[in-house]
């Protein structure tokens, strides 16, 4: 799901206001602390910088050996 600035608006203005339900275009979800909160807007945040930079997924592991087998 792609997060918008809208969305992380809308958590903000609810930490804020020390409310724990959130709504954002006809989606209403109520969390249970301020802490899980702060770690959905870490969420949003953590997926808008990796659409930014053009990073899907997760990191990618290459092996290369040469002919001589190093």
């Amino acid at each position: 799901m792609a997060f918008t600035s809208a969305d992380l608006d809308s958590i903000d203005a609810a930490i804020a206001s020390g409310q724990l339900t959130v709504s954002h275009n006809g989606r209403t979800v109520t969390y249970r602390s301020v802490n899980e909160l702060l770690k959905a807007r870490q969420t949003v945040v953590s997926e808008m910088a990796a659409a930014e930079s053009g990073q899907r997924g997760g990191p990618f592991r290459y092996t290369f050996t040469t002919a001589r087998g190093d």
